[in-house]
């Protein structure tokens, strides 16, 4: 299952039946699970972990060093769960810091051609990076997130889950969770009703999602009222307080409405 033109370190570990294409490069101090196929001419760098199930597509690059002046030559490390579709060109880097530094990619992702996550982000479960979608370092991305085409996300931002940018989107402070942000400069549009039905959720949790950000964004209610008026509505289940405590942690803040557009 390895080319013969492929070249693999001796000390990289490989699972059952790993796919290593032509001119890959495995360096040492690799680890690659069980069924992950390896496309032409890309590069594994060292102190990469990369689980089972991974479809990683022609010249990719991952676990480099990182783009920052604080690196210096450490074991940090980038760790890739299961089951995730790597395509052509994306670039992952590993931590900047110590080996305790790392990068860490979950499971069940969708990273598209020349996205780039930089060091020390942490991106969680069944996201989709669309074509050149990119990330600074220590940016955080929740679960189930849509990031369009040409999303760029500042560093230290986060990416609350089941949230969806426009082509783009700069983002600049953090997304909240189950919102939609897009515009030149970005403005929330509303929460993500297409996604969350297409993912099962009930009719009523969409509602009070509804109902929470209208509160907050449209009314500009503080975040604390907003949970006091959930909570008296009966609408502070699990997603609406998932909504709460993003924003109430925010510390770069979250993407707003437009002060002239209606959302």
């Amino acid at each position: 299952m390895i080319d013969a033109r492929a070249i693999v370190a001796k000390t990289a570990q490989l699972g059952d039946n790993v796919t290593i294409g032509p001119y890959a490069v495995i360096e040492d101090h690799v680890e690659i699970g069980s069924n992950t196929r390896i496309g032409s001419h890309t590069v594994i760098h060292s102190f990469t972990t990369i689980g089972c199930d991974n479809q990683i597509s022609e010249f990719v690059s991952l676990g480099g060093a990182p783009q920052s002046i604080q690196y210096k030559n450490t074991s940090s490390r980038l760790v890739i769960g299961d089951n995730n579709i790597i395509r052509e060109f994306v670039t992952m880097h590993r931590g900047a810091g110590d080996e305790n530094s790392v990068t860490r990619i979950g499971n069940n992702n969708f990273i598209m051609a020349y996205a780039h996550i930089a060091h020390d982000c942490l991106v969680g479960d069944q996201s989709i990076f669309a074509n050149s979608a990119s990330l600074a370092g220590y940016v955080e991305v929740g679960d189930c997130v849509f990031l369009g085409g040409f999303t760029l996300v500042h560093q230290h931002c986060r990416i609350g889950s089941y949230s969806i940018t426009g082509i783009n989107t700069v983002c600049r402070q953090d997304v909240a969770p189950f919102v939609m942000v897009a515009g030149i400069p970005p403005t929330a549009s509303g929460i993500n009703t297409r996604g969350l039905n297409k993912m099962n959720f009930s009719q009523q949790s969409i509602s009070a999602l509804k109902k929470a950000y209208q509160l907050h964004f449209r009314q500009q209610i503080n975040i604390e009222e907003t949970q006091q008026q959930l909570e008296k509505l009966g609408l502070l289940d699990e997603n609406t307080q998932k909504f709460v405590n993003f924003i109430s942690t925010s510390e770069r803040g979250v993407i707003r409405t437009s002060k002239n557009k209606r959302s």
